[in-house]
């Protein structure tokens, strides 16, 4: 059916297949009452019309079979009928004035039939309206009782159908154990509900499958890489290697920690789309203050300036893919730079009880029909992924996991990821999570952060210079660590 013309078809509520059902259910009774009664009523009428007849032959042959003569009414008051094959009864007359006698004339009934047939029309008709309307008033109570029934039944037939969606969204939040062991005879739904089993069946071994992979490899992989390095780091620190040797083992060793940033951004982006969350509260605005302590020394040598403005923005989620989200945004914004440029980091509630993590930069302009593409795994911006130091040359970049790994972990979290680039170069990367309901237990302070000595003004209670929790700033001032070569940096505050 066709939405009414000017109004849009989504702004129109959609019926629900039970109420679709039942609907056909009562039309189709009520459709079949309405055709019972139009027949009934047919009949009837019929049958009433064919009855009359004698009757109306009857009365009139009786009035015409009287003799003649000169006759008076009955009392006004009374009426007479006729009955059929029997007489009219007249009243002879009383003696007449002598002043009135004189020859007699006839009467003649020739509206008599009409009369009859009038009334037998008027009955007819009164009849067969008594018959339509308690008609009419039985289906309609009896369409009613049907709209229960078929409701009832509705909701019988789609109960399995209400189960089998049930279990879909449980399966969607990573409980893949779980089955609909359908009971009932065997018909179209519970073949649908077995199939739908097998289905959760295959895709539980598959998940178990790439579980175990991921664990496997994050031991099997990584460990080659650390001995690697190990041998690497102790060549280069023996005074007796030679220039060239130390060359090509600083070269082996950028090599390598290459590789084990891939590795463990591929494991890491494995975890977020795959691993079930175990939730915990956790502030964001403690997420981004570790994060800004540990990009601390990359910025001071690209010579990077970050300014952190944070509120408490409690939400509930993994503690380590939280951080390794916020660390991504912040090494991306300081890793695609420019020599004298910042970067800003903002925690703050959002709209609809949401919480906001928000990193901008500067840095080489990013057409906005590329800034999708950067979401997608090795996608880099530039050739080769690399960002000028701040002595003109060039460092290499990351491996193109950062910004897919923060998109995967948001999504993981219920949240969403948007890139919007900004005016004059750099962009502005926003992560909004659902936001922790006032009441609930204080957030957490991440994993990485437990037991950390930060610098002051940047870990923990930024800018309070006391040990007071996050959560009880309302508004915490801009910290900037200046890159520009200060050793350790400068840190200046601003309210």
């Amino acid at each position: 059916m066709r939405p009414p013309r000017g109004i849009p078809a989504r702004l129109l509520p959609r019926p629900t297949l039970r109420a679709r059902l039942t609907a056909v259910y009562a039309g189709a009774f009520v459709v079949a009452g309405a055709l019972l009664v139009a027949v009934l009523y047919v009949l009837l009428a019929a049958a009433i019309d064919r009855q009359p007849v004698d009757s109306v032959g009857v009365a009139v042959g009786a009035v015409e079979a009287t003799e003649p003569g000169l006759y008076s009414t009955l009392d006004p008051s009374l009426s007479a009928g006729l009955v059929a094959g029997g007489t009219v009864p007249l009243q002879a007359a009383e003696t007449v004035d002598p002043a009135m006698t004189g020859s007699t004339g006839s009467e003649t009934f020739d509206d008599l039939r009409r009369i009859v047939e009038a009334n037998n029309q008027e009955a007819r008709d009164r009849t067969l309206r008594t018959v339509l309307t308690w008609s009419v008033v039985a289906l309609l109570g009896i369409g009613v009782l049907a709209v229960g029934f078929g409701w009832v039944m509705s909701s019988r037939v789609l109960a399995p159908l209400h189960r089998i969606t049930a279990t879909a969204r449980r399966v969607a939040d990573d409980n893949l154990h779980e089955r609909i062991a359908h009971t009932g005879p065997d018909d179209e739904l519970k073949d649908l509900a077995d199939t739908f089993d097998a289905m959760l069946e295959r895709l539980d071994r598959a998940f178990d499958g790439q579980r175990r992979f991921v664990a496997n490899a994050s031991h099997e992989l990584r460990t080659p890489l650390t001995i690697t390095r190990t041998v690497l780091e102790v060549a280069l620190d023996d005074p007796g290697t030679g220039r060239d040797a130390r060359h090509l083992g600083t070269t082996l060793l950028a090599v390598n920690a290459r590789q084990e940033r891939l590795i463990d951004g591929l494991l890491t982006l494995a975890a977020a789309d795959q691993s079930p969350l175990v939730p915990e509260p956790v502030d964001l605005a403690e997420v981004a203050a570790q994060a800004v302590a540990t990009a601390g020394a990359p910025a001071r040598e690209a010579g990077v300036a970050l300014h952190v403005d944070t509120e408490p923005a409690r939400t509930l989620g993994d503690p380590v893919l939280l951080e390794r989200l916020v660390q991504n945004l912040v090494d991306n914004a300081v890793r695609y730079n420019e020599p004298g440029g910042r970067v800003a980091v903002v925690t703050r509630p959002g709209p609809g009880g949401t919480v906001e993590v928000a990193v901008s930069n500067t840095g080489p302009v990013v057409p906005s029909y590329e800034v999708e593409a950067l979401f997608e795994p090795f996608r880099r911006l530039g050739r080769d992924g690399a960002v000028a130091d701040r002595r003109g040359g060039y460092v290499r970049g990351g491996v193109g996991l950062g910004l897919s790994i923060v998109r995967s972990v948001a999504a993981a979290h219920g949240g969403q990821v948007t890139a919007e680039p900004r005016e004059g170069g750099g962009l502005t990367v926003s992560a909004r999570l659902p936001g922790l309901p006032e009441g609930d237990s204080a957030a957490g302070r991440p994993p990485s952060a437990r037991g950390s000595t930060a610098q002051p003004g940047i870990g923990t209670g930024i800018g309070t210079g006391t040990s007071e929790p996050p959560s009880t700033v309302r508004r915490a001032p801009i910290w900037t660590i200046a890159g520009a070569g200060t050793n350790p940096p400068a840190i200046s505050a601003s309210p």
